[in-house]
């Protein structure tokens, strides 16, 4: 099922298995390892032109600490919030700010790299991961500051060169690649997740499908064809199980609903187009308007999902309820009606049009002033509350359309 499925992924994550998030804080660590080294390696090297060389040492000493420490604490997704962010960049600013006292002066003036070289940059790699392009330039704006910090105190401030100039350039790269490289895996995961929960949910909802035409569907045929040549009570069985046949038919015909989870996290594009599912509130109105097709409703809609806000698509369904209402009273259970919905982008139209007598001219009013208000309420109240137009035409002997559009910049999510 999606939901487990959902829920495994999840665990697997929180213990530090599988999963985006555990594949980039790996890739961070190892990269954090790999730096240490190379850090190791130019202490070791450097170490007998520093003006106090136990402290290169002892630097050295702190990384390796933090180095495996951060190996541990950033495996656990609970652990992965701002405190320990700012622990992160406390080390590694204060790595980057001991050089001033470590190293000598004339090798901060000649432009030598600070002690902790390119491990620093895990750090911004971190404040990436967790916040994205925002977060890793704001690490790498506070590591620049760190390394003219040291010119600062070594009174070499005037002398900064292209090497801390270049550092400077590359750890603010640093974040805004790995940044936005992020953003769009996370995004790329979300649509493969919901792709995969629509594939099982589709596939779910093809085995229904086989089981209730097994069983249900041709019980209802059944009573609705023995029934048909009768009178009375069992005619009247027999519509109803033709219209409930027509109705299951026609539900299990559609396409299958997004679940709210997998609506979430589809990126801002879809929210930006309005196109398809962005937001858990948001219903489909295809599979609102295709259950009330019967015998002698046909509702016809488009292939794609016509999305909008939870209430304004129970409200548009609503009207068309009591359209279909007053098709049933004023012209008989025999008439025949037909719904179109549209979907134009920037508005929705739904239209409901039927075979019946028509209407004269000046009925409508005649039955507001009379306080019959079933149309002026349930039809055109409801379409005028969401921002919307409603457009009724009738002929005496022609039937009657009713065309109610609503705007999607109106309605309020």
């Amino acid at each position: 099922m999606p939901g487990a499925r959902a829920a495994t992924a999840a665990d697997a994550d929180r213990g530090g298995g599988l999963g985006l998030e555990a594949a980039l804080w790996r890739a961070v660590a190892v990269y954090r390892t790999a730096a240490l080294g190379y850090a190791a390696v130019l202490i070791v090297k450097n170490a007998g032109g520093y003006a106090h060389p136990a402290g290169g040492w002892a630097v050295l000493g702190i990384m390796t600490g933090w180095t495996v420490a951060a190996w541990l604490l950033f495996r656990d997704p609970r652990r992965r919030g701002p405190a320990l962010l700012a622990a992160d960049m406390t080390v590694a600013a204060g790595c980057v700010v001991a050089t001033a006292w470590v190293e000598s002066v004339e090798g901060i003036a000649s432009g030598r790299p600070t002690l902790p070289v390119s491990w620093v940059a895990a750090a911004v790699l971190s404040w990436a991961v967790v916040g994205g392009r925002r977060l890793g330039i704001a690490a790498a704006g506070t590591l620049a500051l760190a390394n003219l910090l040291v010119h600062v105190l070594a009174g070499t401030a005037g002398g900064v060169g292209g090497r801390t100039f270049n550092g400077i350039v590359l750890l603010g790269l640093a974040g805004l690649v790995v940044g936005h490289v992020v953003r769009l895996a996370r995004e790329a995961e979300a649509r493969l997740a919901r792709a995969v929960e629509l594939e099982s949910a589709t596939r779910e909802r093809e085995r229904l499908a086989r089981d209730i035409h097994d069983s249900v569907l041709q019980v209802l045929a059944m009573v609705r064809r023995r029934g048909a040549g009768l009178d009375g009570e069992a005619a009247e069985l027999a519509r109803l199980a033709g219209e409930q046949e027509t109705a299951l038919r026609a539900l299990v015909g559609s396409a299958p609903r997004v679940p709210p989870r997998a609506m979430a996290g589809t990126g801002r594009a879809g929210a930006r187009s309005g196109r398809g599912p962005a937001a858990g509130n948001e219903l489909d109105l295809r599979t609102l308007l295709t259950a009330r097709t019967s015998d002698t409703v046909t509702v016809s809609t488009p292939a794609t999902p016509v999305p909008l806000p939870e209430h304004a698509a129970r409200e548009l369904d609503a009207a068309v309820a009591a359209a279909l209402d007053n098709v049933a009273v004023h012209c008989g259970d025999a008439a025949r009606a037909w719904v179109l919905l549209e979907d134009g982008g920037a508005e929705v139209i739904v239209s409901v049009r039927d075979d019946g007598p028509g209407m004269p001219d000046g009925r409508l009013e005649r039955a507001a002033a009379d306080g019959r208000l079933g149309v002026a309420q349930s039809i055109r109240g409801r379409v005028r509350d969401l921002g919307g137009t409603t457009v009724i035409s009738s002929e005496p002997g022609e039937g009657t359309e009713i065309e109610m559009t609503v705007s999607r910049s109106k309605v309020k999510p």
